[in-house]
């Protein structure tokens, strides 16, 4: 993709799927298992997996977590993960064709480039 105008109808198409996205999170899901110490038994056993929900807050600098409680609610957040997931990889690409589509235009045709000598 090295024409001016494919570079822009790229570019163009990236913003109508990022105006598609309806909701995103930022952060991740992991499986958490508690030790349980039962009467009678010397060791523990492990309980779960527990879905726990985690993402750094940068204004607290700390990194928050919240449980998952139903099926849905996970569900949900795996979807919204997956959808910031791929709005980051949409950026990335919208950064990359902005910055040719820069050099394109800035650069001289070489036809244009060849000074001519006076005779």
């Amino acid at each position: 993709m090295s024409n001016v105008t494919e570079l822009e109808l790229r570019r163009d198409a990236i913003l109508q799927e990022m105006r598609t996205i309806r909701a995103m999170k930022r952060g991740t899901i992991n499986e958490q298992f508690l030790k349980v110490y039962q009467r009678g038994i010397k060791s523990s056993v492990a309980r779960g997996p527990y879905f726990v929900f985690s993402r750094y807050e940068a204004k607290a600098g700390k990194t928050k977590s919240r449980r998952l409680t139903s099926v849905e609610e996970l569900e949900q957040m795996r979807k919204d993960i997956a959808a910031y997931q791929g709005w980051v990889a949409l950026c990335r690409e919208f950064e990359e064709l902005t910055e040719r589509l820069g050099e394109l235009e800035r650069s001289v045709p070489e036809h244009e480039a060849k000074k001519k000598r006076r005779r």
